[in-house]
């Protein structure tokens, strides 16, 4: 039917509002059957980031691999939600924390509204380094659009490692290879490398020596020395001292020397206040002593 038979006047805003909330409100619960039943029968939904195209038939899976597996998971809203007449337009941002900073996918749906249901979807994402405030590299879109994952199980993807590496602790393991971290978390080598490496532009082993330096600072007291400083890496997973030296270098960067002198001189109470309460700096500021 030509688009000219529906008009975009006032009363159709209202209508459309209505139909938009209730899908909005469907994903948030994660209600698969209440998401479906909005569907127009004959919908095409057009995922441009992964270059493909769904009619009716295909959207069940697809929606049930993207519903979010739990209240409030990483989606944020940049915007609210615009409409008007038969489109509205919903933009959103996942964020991960990448190996150089903050990475996001910045997504934005425009979606129509005819006979009371949702009759097209155009969805759009790229991919924004928040540390370089650069957009993704030309050549990295095609080789992440090839893993067959939507924006947002990309996303799931990332929480689901970061969820084992905090509940397992595997990178504990010396030994720890991808193939481990693929089998334990139901993903494929393929699909966990591309993440990694296109995303969150870092290897593997980066990734697991980060998680492996985050799990020492969180142990280390003020006072340590550095030989009690090099059995706590051994204890972390890192199997050799240059392994460990180089990543903590690049994440704080301090050798760990000069961070234990750093710590140690933050913890000191400044003279004349023994009572570790706050103490003023020159600038007026408030300096506990704690770190």
């Amino acid at each position: 039917m030509p688009d000219d038979l529906f008009p975009d006047d006032a009363a159709q805003t209202e209508r459309t509002r209505e139909i938009i909330l209730r899908y909005h409100l469907s994903w948030k619960h994660r209600d698969l059957d209440a998401v479906m039943a909005l569907y127009h029968p004959d919908i095409e939904y057009n995922d441009f980031f992964q270059q493909r195209c769904m009619r009716l038939g295909e959207l069940r899976e697809y929606v049930e691999h993207n519903l979010p597996r739990r209240p409030g998971e990483l989606l944020e809203h940049v915007d609210r939600i615009r409409i008007d007449g038969h489109t509205a337009f919903i933009q959103y941002c996942t964020s991960l924390q990448g190996g150089e900073g903050l990475v996001s996918f910045r997504t934005g749906e425009a979606l129509t509204v005819r006979e009371g249901l949702i009759w097209r979807i155009n969805e759009y994402a790229t991919l924004v380094r928040e540390a370089r405030g650069t957009g993704e590299d030309a050549g990295s879109r095609p080789a992440i659009s090839r893993l067959g994952l939507s924006t947002r199980q990309l996303g799931q993807l990332a929480q689901d490692l970061q969820d084992y590496f905090q509940r397992s602790q595997p990178f504990l393991d010396p030994e720890l290879d991808l193939q481990q971290v693929a089998a334990a978390t139901g993903y494929s080598r393929n699909q966990i490398s591309h993440l990694l490496n296109q995303v969150l532009g870092e290897s593997f082993y980066r990734y697991v020596n980060r998680a492996r330096l985050q799990y020492l600072l969180d142990g280390l007291q003020a006072g340590s020395d550095l030989k009690r400083v090099d059995e706590l890496a051994f204890a972390a997973g890192f199997n050799s001292l240059s392994a460990f030296y180089n990543c903590f270098k690049r994440h704080t960067g301090l050798s760990p020397k000069a961070y234990l002198k750093t710590r140690l001189e933050s913890s000191e109470p400044a003279p004349g206040n023994t009572d570790g309460g706050p103490i003023k700096t020159q600038e007026g500021a408030e300096f506990t002593g704690r770190t």
